[in-house]
């Protein structure tokens, strides 16, 4: 399976900062591998804020290779939780991928009306970060984006396409949990 250290350094040197590893003590925890964590990096070089991602949420699985991020404005402890449980999700609910969309059963931060999220790709990034290789695998480094129920079922009605050029139509404020809808 692959090795945690490298993929740490592989978001490590994408983003430029180093990342202080986190474990939520509580909750759907034991349904994830023993090493699992959610990386927390401060605001850097190439982005000014700050990007929580999970390490290992794929752990000794052998499809669904994916690893998710998720940015914010603030440091936010809860977004570990949240990561912790999408990551639960994962693993033993409906493995999730690209363009799919989880609940997450309450708002993504304070009282947001984005309480679910939609995996896209990781377009401030780009390839460099989505794709980690080792052998002859590769994961993918995917960006959970916060959504609002009325974004979620626009995405259901009219496909992932429909949302994202949404998105880019409004300039979607990823960050903002007070943002307007998109649709």
């Amino acid at each position: 399976m692959y090795d945690l250290t490298e993929l740490q350094q592989h978001l490590q040197n994408n983003w430029q900062v180093e990342a202080k590893q986190m474990l939520w003590p509580s909750g759907p925890t034991e349904k994830l591998d023993a090493a699992f964590r959610v990386l927390e990096f401060s605001p850097g070089p190439v982005h000014a804020m700050w990007i929580y991602s999970t390490l290992g949420m794929s752990l000794n699985q052998p499809e669904d290779l994916v690893e998710l991020h998720i940015f914010s404005d603030k440091q936010d402890a809860t977004l570990v939780e949240l990561l912790t449980v999408v990551a639960s999700y994962h693993r033993n609910g409906l493995p999730l991928g690209l363009h799919h969309t989880v609940n997450f059963g309450r708002p993504w931060q304070d009282n947001s009306a984005a309480s679910f999220g939609f995996v896209s790709l990781p377009y401030l990034d780009g390839e460099g970060l989505e794709v980690f290789e080792w052998e002859d695998k590769h994961l993918h480094t995917l960006w959970l984006i916060p959504i609002t129920e009325e974004e979620r079922d626009y995405k259901i009605n009219n496909g992932w396409d429909a949302l994202e050029e949404a998105f880019e139509t409004r300039q979607l404020q990823y960050t903002n949990p007070y943002r307007p809808d998109c649709v």
